[in-house]
This record gives structure tokens, sequence and C-alpha cells, in this order.
């Protein structure tokens, strides 16, 4: 259910985005009565789907799931029940923007820049870590359920959250203050600070923080002297991979979006850094 209303949170296609999300599905036929709506794509597909569906392909080349989420949000539930070889195909569209289809007699690029969203099950039986519940197979279920999902693609995810079981209690409590429409109001105006931001250096190209990368994001991004502190330990201590530090910069630096800051402050790092995942949460306690 949160996935499928993070739609309602990001801003609608400009033109230009519309444009491009307009061509991708004219080319995979999916275009209803010729018109696309504004609000972005949102594609979930059943963990069955095989290669081609999701990555794209076939005699005739067309559009997979990802590219058919460009620009908008690709859904994977039961994420572990997703063939390997499928999921470690998302890798290079998840890192460059693009999916890339080589054949003997061909070669298309596709554009791919999604929000990848993901779900699972702590282990098979679904119940590990429940409190007052013990798993008849102990520590090995959860471990060998969760490693289905290879590490480079877990790298390649910016935010791993645990969500705890919802109980009876918390379904009858007083729904939250907040709504879907002010959450989007503060994305929509992180956007255009962002927008604001690469404009003003000379690269319009860039739409947000995720289209930055290298020397730039690391002078965007820079944290302050507190935060460089933290960051500097956490890479140390947690072995970030070059890509997860970059990683880390860039939520940060959109963390610091959201609350109005000039600059990235050690807060923002500290958050960036507790979603690295639950692993990595466990040390920083530690």
């Amino acid at each position: 259910m949160l996935a499928q209303r993070l739609p309602s949170i990001l801003p609608p296609l400009s033109p230009e985005e519309l444009l491009e999300v307009s061509m991708v599905h004219s080319m995979a036929g999916a275009l209803s009565g010729g018109q696309l709506g504004r609000a972005r794509p949102f594609r979930a597909p059943h963990h069955s789907a095989s290669m081609a569906a999701l990555v794209g392909g076939g005699t005739k080349p067309k559009p997979g799931e990802v590219a058919l989420a460009h620009l908008g949000v690709l859904f994977l539930d039961e994420l572990p029940e997703f063939t390997p070889q499928v999921l470690d195909a998302l890798r290079q569209p998840i890192e460059s923007g693009e999916t890339v289809i080589a054949r003997a007699n061909h070669r298309v690029t596709y554009p791919s820049r999604i929000q990848l969203i993901a779900a699972m099950n702590p282990c098979r039986c679904g119940r590990a870590g429940e409190p007052g519940y013990s798993c008849r197979q102990g520590k090995a279920c959860a471990e060998r359920y969760q490693a289905r999902v290879s590490g480079p693609l877990l790298d390649r995810i910016d935010m791993q959250i645990e969500v705890p079981t919802v109980t009876a209690t918390d379904l009858i409590s007083p729904a939250p203050a907040e709504c879907s429409a002010d959450v989007r109001a503060r994305v929509i105006a992180a956007r255009e600070v962002q927008a604001e931001r690469y404009g003003a250096l000379g690269r319009k190209s860039l739409r947000c923080n995720t289209d930055c990368a290298g020397p730039l994001l690391e002078e965007v991004a820079a944290p302050d002297k507190a935060g460089m502190t933290l960051l500097r330990e956490a890479a140390e201590t947690l072995r970030l991979s070059a890509r997860g530090y970059h990683r880390t910069l860039r939520v940060a630096r959109t963390l610091a979006d959201l609350d109005g800051a000039d600059q990235v402050a050690r807060i923002h790092v500290a958050e960036a850094l507790s979603y690295r995942g639950e692993t990595l949460r466990r040390q920083m306690a530690a």
C-alpha cells in the first residue's frame, strides 16, 4: 500500500518528461487512446516475470517494465521470489538510468530513470523477528531467504527500512496528522530547489539530486565539519563501498533540501547512514 501511494507525493510530469514517457509507452504499444496523464508511471510486475518482460527484448525489441517505469516507480513485491538473474539485470538500469538490449543483429537503448521500491518478508515463513515467535529452522531460514538478493543489488538501494508487524491496535489508532498533499508540497519545493541549484551551476540537464554524480555531487553535498567527521568514521567502520559513500551523500543532500537547509549537516548524514540497512544500523549502535 505504501508503494502504491508513493506516486501521489511525487510532482507531476513536466512537459519534457511527459514527452519522454509517452515515447517509451508508444514503442511498447501501451498508450491508451494515444493519451498519457501527467501522473508518474507506476509499474508492479509479478515475481514470475521473465527477463524479457522486466528489462525488455524479444524478436522485435520492446521496452520492459523497467523502461515503462521511466521517471516513475517500479515496485517489486516479494523481492526474493524473483529469479536472481532477473534481479541482477536491474543493476545496470539503476546505475546508469538506461536499459541496453544487445542482440546479434541489433542494439537498443531505452531510458530507465526509475525509483525502485521493493518489499520482502524477512524469511520464507514471513515471521522472523516477530515478538513471541521462533522459527523452527532458526536463523538459517532468514539467512537463506535474504541471500537470494545479491549484495551488489542491495548496495544500489539507498534506503532499507524494516517495517514492524502491524497490529489490530495500530489499525484503530487515530489517523496521522499529515496528509499526502502536505508531503507532496515539500517534495515539489525540494525538487525546485535542486533544479535552481543545478541551473545556477550551468547543468540544466540535471533534474534532481539523483542525476548528480562524481565531483559535482561531492561539491554540492559537502557536509559541514561535524557531518564530514561522521561520514569519514562511518566509511571506515562500516566499510562503505565507493558507491555506498556517494549514495549516502546523495541521500543526505536530499534530506537537507527537504529541511530547507543550505548545507548538509551531521543530522542529515546520520539519517542517511541509518537507511543503509539493518546490518549497518546494528554496527553503528555497537
